[in-house]
């Protein structure tokens, strides 16, 4: 599986923040997952990708360095922010013409297509498009000049879950085209346990975990017993998420032990969400996990 994405303790430093020595790869065929608390470096690393902002220090390497013209990697690589870039005075028409002009391998078919499946009408403002509609007109933007990779900036921000479902479906469908990639990044978990094959997790400028989602799933589990119990188990490495003086509930990778220390405690398989606010939490035995 080829790379096509390759950041090599790439640093940025701010007078109140540093994105600090981020090394991560892309594969292809992957839809990768870029997962952090609001302020966490997202976007800061998206703009350096982009070329957007300058990096201190550190190496980009587009697909495996294939393409030596800029332009060519330019061409190949489709966006999607947050924060838009349209002229709200503008028709879609008269924004898609501004938008093509600058991409050599523009497909007209591909972006007409896109305009149907997404029921929108090039006769109409940007301004008057809901933040749902001007994110599919984006995704159409992005789709329609032959990109292999997709880099999207929390495309599903303040969507309903109707139209988030159809954009994640459109990006499954995308990535099992040959050699194309997905890396999407957002701060809402359950987008991502349902799409993603990889993850990766930034926190206060830093990666601390890059895996297959399925394994990062697989590793941990909820676990549930007395306060008895988080006695026996206290040397095993847990992060307690609620106690009372009924009982616990915690996180852990090693519950294989603690389910042979304590065979009648309960253990339930964790989610996404439950991994990412334990690994981004603010936790007292900060060398769990």
């Amino acid at each position: 599986m080829n790379t096509v994405l390759d950041i090599r303790n790439v640093s940025k430093h701010f007078s109140d923040f540093t994105l600090a020595n981020i090394s991560l790869e892309l594969k292809e065929n992957c839809i990768t997952g870029f997962l952090g608390k609001n302020g966490a470096g997202k976007t800061t690393l998206i703009k350096i990708i982009l070329g957007l902002l300058h990096k201190d220090s550190g190496e980009i390497i587009f697909f495996s360095n294939r393409y030596k013209n800029i332009e060519t990697i330019k061409n190949k690589i489709g966006v999607v922010l947050d924060d838009g870039y349209f002229y709200d005075n503008l028709n879609l028409k008269q924004m898609k013409n501004i938008i093509a002009s600058t991409y050599k391998e523009w497909d007209e078919t591909t972006y007409k297509n896109y305009l149907k499946k997404f029921r929108l009408n090039e006769s109409q403002l940007i301004s008057s498009l809901s933040k749902g509609m001007k994110m599919k007109y984006a995704l159409a933007l992005a789709l329609s000049h032959g990109a292999d990779l997709l880099i999207m900036d929390e495309p599903t921000s303040g969507l309903d879950p109707e139209i988030r479902k159809e954009l994640i479906d459109i990006l499954s469908e995308y990535v099992q085209e040959e050699g194309k990639s997905v890396f999407f990044s957002t701060h809402i978990t359950s987008d991502l346990e349902r799409c993603a094959d990889e993850i990766v997790i930034i926190n206060n400028g830093k990666i601390i975990e890059q895996s297959n989602k399925d394994d990062m799933i697989e590793s941990y589990r909820m676990v549930k017993g007395t306060l008895d119990d988080l006695e026996r188990i206290s040397s095993k490495s847990i992060k307690i998420l609620d106690q009372t003086k009924y009982g616990f509930t915690g996180i852990t990778s090693d519950y294989e032990e603690i389910k042979q220390c304590i065979p009648k405690i309960i253990l339930e398989k964790a989610s996404l969400e439950d991994i990412f606010l334990a690994k981004t939490g603010e936790i007292e035995n900060e060398d769990y996990i």
